[in-house]
């Protein structure tokens, strides 16, 4: 798998490459995956990313011909501990860091490839992608965030449906079921990707991480405590350079600008 890089102002285009692989990943190329994304999201000069695939595939999960390898050899469990352990923690990362990641899902997103779309900010799709989990169908149980994620946004039942009926949701279906945000045409994709990576970009780092942070937490947390956790964040925002920018461009009747403001 290739890993392309291409940035357009403060938005980075990452765009998955393997033709022969069907945009699968061992464990060489998820930490190339993991390298990439980690590295943009360290550079204070990038507030969004836009993820998406080449072909008919955005990310079709572990590559199938290395777990027959290591079966035959005996390391599959040490295989899939190694891919778990990379991919895992990058996806905790992408929920709660302040560069907005926009999944642009130009085909299918499988197994880990499914988790990896599911753990973005928003998921643009075309009307040719497609949702699918393929754990069932190879004797696994889900992994890459899945059974954490997908329940968020399309319930525990529906989720459990689309796991033990193995199900693969087309585009409108995925979109329907609340799994994808929007669905457009395959020419208008990156497009519209790249601009809501940009509008949502755009907005100070504490606001954008801290509401990461307070919007995973609220289904699993009493009212009492989510409301101490949005004051402990609230205060933590208050005292950031970002907050006076944003007093500033209210007094003055103007949109505010962060675009000068790093993390701190």
């Amino acid at each position: 798998m290739v890993v392309d890089v291409a940035k357009e102002g403060s938005t980075a285009i990452v765009t998955l490459s393997g033709t022969t692989s069907r945009n699968a990943f061992d464990s060489t190329s998820i930490a190339l995956i993991s390298s990439t994304l980690n590295g943009l999201m360290d550079d204070p000069e990038v507030r969004s990313i836009v993820l998406t695939g080449t072909g008919r595939v955005f990310c079709a999960g572990a590559n199938i011909d290395s777990f027959q390898e290591a079966i035959e050899d005996d390391s599959i469990g040490k295989l899939v501990m190694e891919l778990t352990g990379i991919l895992h923690p990058l996806l905790v990362r992408m929920r709660g860091d302040p560069t907005i990641i926009i999944a642009a899902v130009n085909g299918a997103a499988a197994g880990g490839g499914l988790g990896l779309a599911l753990a973005c900010d928003a998921r643009i799709a075309s009307n040719e992608a497609c949702l699918v989990s393929a754990f069932f169908r190879l004797g696994l149980s889900p992994d890459g965030g899945s059974t954490w994620l997908l329940p968020r946004l399309v319930g525990v039942q529906r989720a459990r449906t689309f796991l033990f009926n193995d199900e693969t949701w087309d585009a409108t279906t995925a979109f329907e079921a609340g799994a994808l945000d929007e669905v457009v045409d395959s020419e208008e994709l990156l497009p519209r990707a790249k601009q809501l990576a940009m509008e949502w970009g755009k907005w100070a780092h504490h606001s954008k991480k801290s509401t990461k942070q307070l919007l995973d937490s609220q289904s699993s947390t009493f009212f009492e405590t989510q409301l101490e956790f949005e004051r402990m964040l609230i205060t933590q925002s208050s005292i950031a350079p970002e907050f006076m920018e944003g007093v500033k461009a209210f007094q003055e009747k103007r949109s505010p600008d962060f675009s000068n403001y790093s993390e701190e």
